[in-house]
């Protein structure tokens, strides 16, 4: 359900983001992203997204506050030179309670399995790897946000044809493919991208695994 929410949200920032230019375009309202400390979105939504998505973490917070803060100081509503002196202690702290508390906010890389039988890996602000060995591969959901997941299907079998969503913002999605399957990538990149190095397999009626992804300033490589 959360990643699902999450996914609304992301959905609804271009939604709006894409309505308002076009907008202004056609000269119905004036609309510009472009305010004093507009560049703080770039933190602030991947970590309010990503608390609504993975629930309180130390990192995700973190960064949503010191995002936060910065706009407030951009928009002259605070002081500046305050904030600037507050920001190093504040990752001091954010570092030493990831260090004392990391194991209980940590995801495990098994991954959350939904109902419908497909695993969803995460990764925000730090890093996740996830190996499958001798077992049937039924999907997943990958994201990555300021951070990196690697996912590898080597050891997996594929029987028959399955769907991985990837997202990358900020960070990056590396997949091993499964042996002897087809891939096929469908790619939305918004200043990144994906790329695709598998080879075809040699039986022509093999499974195939689908790739769904998108990628923000982020990019995702399929092996």
């Amino acid at each position: 359900m959360r990643q699902r929410v999450g996914n609304i949200l992301f959905g609804l920032a271009f939604l709006v983001a894409g309505l308002g230019f076009g907008g202004q375009a056609l000269g119905l309202w004036n609309f510009n992203l472009f305010f004093s400390g507009w560049w703080t979105l770039f933190l602030i939504v991947p970590c309010f997204i990503s608390l609504i998505r993975d629930g309180l973490g130390f990192w995700n917070l973190g960064g949503l506050v010191i995002g936060v803060l910065l706009l407030l100081s951009a928009q002259g509503l605070v002081n500046g030179r305050v904030i600037g002196r507050l920001i190093f202690p504040l990752i001091l702290v954010l570092i030493g309670l990831q260090i004392i508390f990391g194991g209980m906010f940590r995801r495990q890389s098994t991954g959350h399995v939904r109902q419908d039988g497909q695993v969803e890996y995460s990764a925000v602000f730090s890093g996740n790897r996830a190996s499958l060995y001798h077992e049937e591969f039924t999907g997943a959901n990958v994201t990555a946000v300021f951070g990196g997941v690697t996912l590898d299907l080597r050891g997996a079998t594929m029987t028959e044809d399955r769907v991985i969503n990837s997202s990358a913002i900020f960070g990056g999605v590396d997949i091993f493919a499964p042996e002897g399957v087809k891939v096929k990538v469908s790619s939305v990149p918004v200043f990144g991208g994906t790329s695709n190095k598998t080879l075809p397999p040699s039986d022509p009626n093999a499974p195939t695994l689908f790739v769904n992804s998108v990628c923000i300033f982020g990019g995702a490589d399929i092996k």
